[in-house]
């Protein structure tokens, strides 16, 4: 593991440093305790923090409010560009972006491992949130000294109380703070401290008025993509379609079964137009007829393929984060049918580097005529 990129200001590594820890699916009844060691943090102080998961993300957001020098870790590259608050603390000087990379891209264990692993030598204190003794993050902390644990209890996983009947409506005056501050990236501690709602209410009414998380994840994963193909420096490639999913009710038009982007390659006389299907998957399940390759999607793909004479690749993102997925694959449409009967013959569709630029020679080495 090492650091490939530095964004912001570099003497906060020269600072006391906390590291915050926190196991990936924490309960919303340690949020209280969490945000309150937060809003107990001032200018003086200096935290490390991660944003691969919600807990992560909300804490990273809560500093950046309050105003807390903040250091932000990242695998690969960083790509939360248009943040408003991470934005605003890169112009003040309160904010430090390391990019990490392994040094090796197999073996050796998980990456998030490995990063906490690099992370705990370079900090002088640990502050840890949620801990899953079942976890990754619980034997790291093995030995290691000055570990503050914020829940020093077992934790259910139980759901935090709703909001009491007399405060489950919400009024269009408090949804137009909700979403003014959640455009802003001010986090969910910000918008239950100025509406006094519990944190699943706001949760839940941030999930009801704004477009789904699904939906999201999916954009996020088509723009990680789309700067694969590099279409600004070299112009090797032109974007001629674009394609976002549209319906109302059950109603939608014949052009969200096609895929999601279509580009053209133009390598002097040499022209050749490539049709890329967007897919983000936190896991691989074990069976990958199903939820990874519909049937009906597919076929739906291979109809395209003849209709409009044009190859049609899966790009497939896999773990980590949409913005940034731990493995991608590079799958042409007729080798699905191949991989669902032999599942094991996905990895020779994998791409070494994860953020390599996309040449036109990756594509006619999975089989384009």
């Amino acid at each position: 593991m090492r650091i490939i990129n530095k964004i912001g200001n570099e003497e906060l590594l020269n600072r006391e440093k906390s590291l915050f820890l926190c196991s990936k699916h924490a309960p919303y009844s340690v949020y209280d305790k969490v945000f309150g060691w937060v809003d107990s943090l001032t200018a003086d102080d200096c935290v490390i923090c991660f944003n691969s998961s919600e807990l992560e993300d909300e804490v990273m957001r809560a500093l950046l409010v309050n105003q807390v020098p903040t250091i932000l870790v990242v695998m690969n590259r960083f790509t939360d560009k248009y943040n408003i608050q991470i934005e605003k603390a890169l112009t003040e000087e309160r904010m430090l972006i390391l990019v990490l990379q392994r040094d090796e891209p197999y073996g050796a264990g998980q990456t998030p491992r490995l990063r906490n692993q690099y992370m705990l030598q370079k900090v002088e204190h640990i502050v840890c949130g949620y801990i899953n003794k079942n976890g990754s993050i619980f034997p790291l902390l093995a030995g290691v000294k000055n570990v503050r644990y914020l829940e020093q209890e077992s934790v259910m996983m139980a759901a935090e109380p709703l909001d009491p009947p007399t405060h489950q409506r919400w009024t269009v005056w408090q949804d137009k703070i909700l979403l003014r501050m959640f455009y802003e990236d001010m986090g969910l501690h910000a918008i239950k401290k100025q509406l006094r709602r519990t944190y699943v209410s706001v949760r839940n009414r941030i999930k009801a008025i704004t477009l789904p998380e699904e939906v999201l994840k999916g954009r996020e994963f088509e723009d990680f993509v789309l700067e694969l193909f590099d279409l600004n420096e070299t112009k090797t490639y032109s974007l001629l379609e674009w394609r976002g999913d549209k319906s109302l009710g059950e109603i939608s038009p014949a052009s969200n079964t096609y895929p999601d982007f279509v580009f053209e390659y133009n390598g002097g006389k040499w022209k050749k137009k490539i049709a890329v299907e967007c897919k983000w998957r936190a896991n691989i399940p074990r069976r990958l007829s199903q939820p990874l390759f519909m049937s009906q999607q597919i076929a739906r793909y291979q109809e395209y393929v003849q209709e409009k004479t044009i190859d049609v690749f899966i790009i497939l993102g896999v773990g980590g984060e949409p913005s940034m997925p731990e493995k991608l694959y590079l799958i042409p449409i007729n080798s699905v049918s191949q991989i669902q009967s032999k599942p094991s013959m996905l990895k020779q569709f994998k791409r070494e580097i994860v953020s390599k630029w996309l040449s036109i020679d990756e594509f006619k080495e999975k089989n384009v005529p």
